[in-house]
């Protein structure tokens, strides 16, 4: 979720991916979740875990006689391919850890063909927080309980989403590891999009798109990238003709305000 070295990375996944095909994916996601967050409050284990100067093999040993017993076989495993892994920062191991959780969670929806309902209901809170100071206060505020935050999320979400995207929204509110929730939720977001290995588009327009818009949108953008992508879109009534697309970093801007805006580049350059 944040700047991992691939060659460890690739390492641990291929671990998760051998233990998770047997596992409750629920279950380890809400365990390597747990583990993160342990990691985080305990700084001298996290240390421990993620020194490079011990053998991988002695903090793969700590690391199971600190958690066997206590979560599930997959959750150890993963953590000890984790915690053999180098990672450049001490604060990688939680991070990749978080991730994995991430995957099961996601893997989970997918299982449950509810992968498209998760990408949704993660964008579509984001939306309702922006557009509600006072519920972005009571989710973000450093000195309210966790557990008050925690009911707040499921007395308004509840059974109003899946299951999977209030456990992501939760972990998300309750442990956001010097994140704002936005970013928190899109980078969560463009991980669930991988499962399938789809990109995310966010579309401004002026007004709600139709179902045949939305349909033709994605064509053509699946094919301009090679690859399927899912759409957000969020209607803005600031969008003066046309919309825009951001995919990534990258933006496609056909309103009148985008255009114009580009006239003023090219003049003042």
């Amino acid at each position: 979720m944040r700047g991992l070295s691939r060659t460890s990375l690739a390492e641990v996944e291929e671990q998760f991916n051998a233990v998770a095909g047997s596992a409750d994916l629920g279950t380890l996601s809400d365990e390597l979740f747990a583990v993160a967050d342990l990691l985080d409050r305990e700084h001298g284990l996290r240390r421990a875990l993620s020194d490079q100067a011990r053998p991988a093999e002695q903090k793969a040993r700590t690391a199971r006689a600190l958690l066997e017993g206590k979560v599930s076989e997959a959750a150890v495993a993963t953590t000890e391919a984790a915690v053999s892994a180098r990672w450049s920062r001490a604060g990688d191991l939680a991070d990749v850890l978080e991730r994995l959780g991430v995957v099961a969670a996601a893997a989970e929806a997918e299982g449950q063909a509810r992968l498209d309902d998760v990408e949704d209901e993660l964008f579509r809170f984001g939306r309702i927080v922006a557009g509600n100071p006072d519920l972005r206060r009571a989710l973000t505020d450093a000195n309210a309980p966790e557990a008050g935050k925690r009911q707040l999320l499921l007395d308004l979400l509840g059974d109003k989403v899946a299951p999977t995207s209030l456990r992501l929204i939760t972990q998300l509110v309750a442990h956001p590891r010097g994140r704002s929730l936005d970013t928190g939720l899109e980078e969560v977001g463009q991980l669930v999009a991988q499962q399938r290995q789809r990109l995310v588009a966010v579309v401004r327009s002026a007004v709600e798109l139709s179902e045949e818009q939305k349909r033709r949108l994605t064509a053509w953008l699946s094919t301009s990238y090679g690859r399927d992508v899912h759409l957000n879109v969020e209607v803005d009534k600031r969008v003066l003709g046309g919309f825009s697309v951001r995919i990534g970093d990258e933006i496609i801007d056909t309103t009148i305000v985008g255009r114009i805006e580009e006239v003023r580049r090219r003049l003042a350059g």
